[in-house]
């Protein structure tokens, strides 16, 4: 069997690992941090413990079928896997608050005509059947298959309401757009907006096709990992441990050797050489200019956590990402009180993280002196209108801008990948599994499918496949 050279070991890498050590190839990583999982990172301090990456598990299929292909453990006996119910509450600007269940439609539209009044829910259906129309239309496409050699009919935008005229006009409309015209109510546009804006997409400018986000929460569900998302990641580490998978911590790549137009293997930052017959990169390559970024706010808090509350909450204020700049509207924050004794000293105390979407480093210096602080008090406001007396509950709190991103992952200026998405004439498209020299195989945020957990774990499994000399998915 083949030797395989896998550069970086973030989620992406670690799912193309176990698939090709379990088909017998012997497999080496090469990460140049000291430790797994890219992005899904973990903070802890004097008892208290925070994901500083994703908190929710959203299409947890695609890492049921990894464990299913790599071993006899199911994801279920890997990792405590639990729906979060309910999915959101939200508290709009105007004091209205509503929560959403979880995997329930009728259940949404309820709670959404409880809200917005009578055929607010019903609005919402409609726009998330149109979403559902673009699910069928990509779901192959942009999730499960390789990237096409012919992408001009990904740059089309299939939502359904640009072909019925619905906005007057023969451009596409963008998310913000569908909202106003289609939702006609302000809060059910700012719920559109939000959805979109945690994905890290700006809705002023994100194409129609974005509704496809909220429809895949909403129909699969979200899905908590006890311990916390790093949790996953251990698990997915063990089980390329147990394949036989190498790893080489503290290990740079400086480059991919190249011979005759084929990668031959790679070259360390301190000049050994490691031969392979395959090298799959799966470190971060410049980002899209669709591509933002995250600031959050890590809180030990004194005090219980509140029977009741919800795991995630968002308050809502501009349908933007925030700069941070002062006179502007308060920020969007998600936040994440999760109810898991294993994130927190004791019951007296509770671990709380605060989100929110922001430009990457370059449009803002996020290391002007005092201005992330600054920022961190903002959000810190805005959040307690769902954490009532929150200033007085903080024992100490951690800031984490955009300059941390870039310095745990490598992303330029500390950008987050988004997932694909169609329209925008391929503006949201990722680069292809397949790269230069021949040989060379990419996976990983900055590839296709795009950024997030199961994006990352499906770019394993088409890497993986194309690699057995599949066509590239996971069939």
């Amino acid at each position: 069997m083949a030797r395989i050279a896998v550069i970086g070991a973030g989620m992406g890498s670690l799912a193309t690992a176990a698939r090709l050590a379990t088909g017998g190839h012997r497999v080496a990583v090469y990460e140049r941090a000291e430790t797994y999982g890219g992005g899904v990172a973990r903070y802890e301090r004097d008892g208290f413990a925070f994901d500083t990456g994703p908190g929710l598990l959203h299409l947890p299929a695609v890492y049921r079928d990894l464990f299913v292909k790599t071993g006899k453990e199911t994801l279920e006996r890997s990792v405590e896997l639990t729906q979060v119910d309910p999915s959101s509450e939200h508290l709009l600007p105007d004091g209205t608050r509503f929560a959403l269940p979880n995997a329930s439609r009728a259940g949404v539209v309820a709670a959404l005509d409880e809200a917005f009044g009578g055929g607010a829910g019903e609005r919402w259906g409609e726009v998330m059947n149109r979403a559902r129309a673009v699910w069928e239309a990509t779901r192959r496409p942009l999730l499960e298959d390789t990237l096409a050699a012919d992408t001009a009919p990904l740059g089309r935008d299939p939502y359904p309401a640009r072909r019925r005229g619905l906005f007057g006009r023969s451009s596409a409309p963008t998310i913000a757009e569908v909202g106003r015209r289609e939702l006609k109510h302000p809060g059910l546009a700012a719920l559109l907006a939000a959805y979109v804006l945690g994905y890290g997409y700006d809705p002023a400018t994100a194409p129609a096709s974005a509704a496809v986000l909220p429809y895949m929460e909403q129909t699969f569900g979200s899905w908590y990992v006890g311990g916390g998302l790093r949790a996953l990641a251990d698990a997915v580490f063990e089980r390329c441990t147990a394949r036989g998978v190498e790893f080489h911590f503290g290990a740079e790549v400086a480059e991919v050797v190249e011979k005759d137009g084929r990668a031959v293997g790679v070259r360390l930052a301190d000049g050994t050489l490691a031969e392979a017959d395959t090298v799959v990169r799966g470190t971060p390559r410049q980002p899209l200019a669709v591509d933002l970024a995250r600031f959050t706010v890590l809180l030990a808090l004194r005090g219980p956590r509140p029977a009741g509350t919800a795991h995630r909450t968002l308050v809502h204020g501009t349908d933007r990402p925030h700069d941070g700049r002062p006179g502007t509207p308060a920020p969007t924050v998600t936040v994440l009180r999760p109810d898991d004794a294993r994130l927190r000293p004791d019951d007296a105390h509770e671990s709380v993280t605060l989100t929110v979407t922001v430009p990457a480093q370059g449009p803002v210096d996020w290391t002007a002196p005092g201005y992330a602080d600054a920022f961190a008090d903002r959000v810190v406001e805005a959040a307690e209108a769902a954490v009532p007396g929150l200033p007085e509950r903080v024992l100490w709190r951690e800031v984490r801008t955009p300059v941390d991103t870039e310095r745990l992952t490598g992303v330029p200026g500390g950008a987050v990948p988004g997932p694909a998405l169609a329209g925008a004439a391929g503006a949201y498209l990722r680069t292809g599994n397949r790269a230069r020299p021949e040989g060379l195989y990419l996976v990983g945020g900055s590839a296709h499918p795009g950024g997030g957990l199961a994006h990352a774990g499906m770019s394993g499994a088409i890497t993986a496949d194309l690699i057995a000399g599949g066509p590239g998915g996971s069939r």
